[in-house]
């Protein structure tokens, strides 16, 4: 390559980082207006933050990016280099369009001509290569199937025939529709909830609150077993459920949580595999719990006061079988308390510090609780967050940090929103064809009426989903194929929602993707598998709590309980985890030989089983085992 190719090359790549930048400050500041201060037109906003999304994550994705290719195949590179400039053009016309079409559709009777449908269908080739670039394979063929399937699927069997769709029908269910599709509801929640959220998470990063947190944690942990590997746990699931991203969760806390962790002489697959478990355990953490519990809570009419109060007991009951995992190994590794270092004692300014946190949480709670809506709750809790962080000498040093901060946070939300866009196709054609109530009367007919068999069908197929795509998009496929079936066998609507949602966070732990471990592993120089499999082993029990809560709804808090009853069931569900943690452990106080798991396993199961009999049984079988081996230990050398 020449000097002036290279030349030429430097300009274009820094023309478009600040096309980028003032983008995503475009992006940041039309956040805080629609939130906290005045309404933008629906359509105008909708298409308007689409448009400007595909620009900055076609540039973010840009082959450009890649120099060294750039310098090694030039004529190839430029050719990638053409093929994003149209990209770029063709997403923003169609986004543009859309606009014009919509609105003239409210106005008056539109009908679509052959240049509208032509101009959809190079929108959604966009949004299905933008959604392959930033989200990977897993999610654009789920994606580009169900475009496929409402373009052909007269000429598919039993259920799944419909009337098919030609090319105007699919372009006004899939583009050039406010209710449903790419600028649907989901969008709309998308841009005037979960944007700010993810912006007040990335800014909280940015003011340094993270370093705090984690003293905080080590301090109130300090005189267990686990020491950092406990801290790691408190401080993922406080600083998770503010960032939402369990990748991001480990990147802020597990850079400092891992080795110390390893130092203390824990395993490396052992100190990632917590780390992983705990930070993928934010998104289930009230009191904000990610995007996808705010979507929930739209999408389900309910307050989202009235889902942070459902998320909480289910929360508390996976960060206790966490704390018992780490225990239970800590006692296998004779690993004992350790006193507290010096340089992990908190100072004057980690005291003053800790504002930081404390005071954007509680303005968040205050204002749900007055009844403000959950974006403007964002909005004050980000404010507030802005104004406390100077107490901060670093920020107060270089305040533009909580610029980049909030600018990290309004990319986070523009690649978030390629993942929406091809939800947006899935939700399109699943309501035109009507899928989902197809599969529901199916399921009820074939299964027997039978809730459990629903379930695990709801909880593979979330599992699955959920191994190649953010937590978000495998909930929201995963409940608008499903959520009918499990609504139809007698599932409250939150409940299911919820069931599906725990299944689509585990899914960042399963092997063979499991996200989360391979995030946590090269910071431990653990084995990327190994990883995996410790953190499906350490959070086994997100695979078993969401169905106490559907069996057991009162564990939700939301609905009529006793609280006799409901005192009973934690206590059997929480004696269960403690059951599960030991046998999968294979220790408590000295190793557990076949028949003690085998049965602590099967007294666990049982106690969550529905006929009181069966958990009467389970409760003896539970004790007997717990004793006799407390028995043993008494015995022991």
């Amino acid at each position: 390559m020449t000097e002036k190719h290279q030349t030429t090359l430097e300009t274009i790549e820094n023309v478009f980082d600040i096309v980028v930048k003032l983008l995503l400050v475009g992006l940041v500041v039309a956040t805080f207006y629609a939130t906290g201060i005045g309404l933008i037109d629906a359509v105008v906003q909708r298409t308007s933050v689409v448009g400007v999304s595909i620009i900055i994550c076609v540039i973010s994705s840009s082959w450009l990016k890649n120099r060294e290719q750039y310098q090694t195949e030039p004529l190839k590179g430029m050719v990638h280099l053409f093929a994003d400039i149209i990209l770029l053009l063709v997403g923003v016309f169609a986004a543009w369009n859309a606009w014009m079409v919509i609105a003239s559709q409210q106005e008056t009777i539109y009908e679509l001509n052959t240049f509208d449908a032509i101009v959809s269908v190079g929108g959604i080739l966009v949004a299905l290569e933008m959604c392959r670039r930033i989200w990977g394979w897993s999610l654009f063929i789920v994606a580009a199937l169900a475009v496929l399937y409402l373009v052909f699927g007269q000429d598919l069997p039993w259920i799944f025939q419909h009337t098919g769709a030609d090319i105007f029908e699919m372009a006004d269910n899939l583009w050039y529709n406010s209710n449903k599709s790419v600028f649907g509801s989901l969008t709309n929640i998308i841009i005037n909830i979960v944007f700010i959220f993810l912006i007040f998470g990335s800014l909280l990063e940015a003011s340094g609150a993270g370093p705090t947190l984690l003293k905080f944690a080590f301090i109130v942990t300090r005189k267990m077993r686990g020491g950092p590997a406990h801290a790691a746990i408190l401080s993922s699931s406080l600083f998770g459920t503010m960032s939402g991203s369990p990748v991001a969760n480990i990147v802020g806390t597990g850079t400092f949580t891992i080795p110390m962790i390893k130092k203390r002489g824990f395993s490396p697959a052992f100190a990632a595999g917590i780390e992983a478990t705990a930070s993928s355990g934010g998104q289930i953490m009230p009191p904000i719990m990610g995007s996808a519990a705010l979507v929930m809570a739209d999408i389900t009419s309910t307050p989202y006061l009235m889902v942070i109060v459902a998320a909480l007991l289910p929360a508390l009951l996976y960060y206790f079988s966490l704390f018992t995992s780490v225990i239970v190994e800590a006692r296998r590794q004779g690993i004992n308390p350790a006193p507290l270092a010096a340089k992990d004692r908190l100072t004057r300014q980690d005291l003053i510090n800790s504002i930081m946190f404390i005071a954007p949480i509680t303005t968040i709670i205050v204002a749900l609780i007055l009844g403000y809506s959950t974006s403007f709750a964002g909005y004050l809790a980000i404010i507030s967050l802005i104004i406390v962080s100077i107490i901060n000498p670093d920020v107060r040093k270089n305040p533009l940090k909580l610029i980049s901060g909030m600018l990290r946070g309004a990319n986070s939300g523009a690649k978030l929103m390629m993942a929406i866009i091809a939800i947006g196709l899935v939700v399109g054609t699943i309501d035109s064809t009507g899928l989902g109530l197809k599969l529901a009367t199916v399921m009820s007919a074939v299964r027997g009426e039978s809730l459990v068999a629903a379930l695990f069908m709801a909880m593979a197929g979330a599992l699955v989903l959920g191994m190649g795509m953010p937590t978000l998009p495998a909930y929201l496929i995963i409940i608008l194929i499903l959520g009918p079936a499990l609504q139809k066998l007698g599932t409250e609507v939150l409940t299911a929602h919820m069931f599906v949602f725990y299944y689509g966070v585990a899914s960042s732990l399963t092997p063979p993707v499991a996200i989360a471990a391979y995030a946590a592993a090269p910071i431990a120089n653990a084995n990327p598998f190994t990883t995996s499999l410790m953190a499906l082993r350490l959070g086994a029990a997100k695979f078993v709590i969401p169905f106490a809560f559907v069996f057991y709804p009162s564990l939700l808090l939301i609905f009529d309980f006793n609280a006799i009853e409901l005192t009973l069931t934690i206590a059997r569900v929480a004696f269960a985890v403690w059951l599960i943690s030991t046998a999968l452990g294979a220790f408590e106080l000295i190793e557990l030989n076949i028949l003690e798991i085998f049965l602590r396993l099967l007294a666990a199961l049982g106690l969550l089983y529905a006929s009181i009999n069966v958990q009467v049984a389970a409760l003896f079988i539970g004790l007997l085992v717990v004793g006799y081996h407390y028995y043993k230990y008494r015995k022991s050398p």
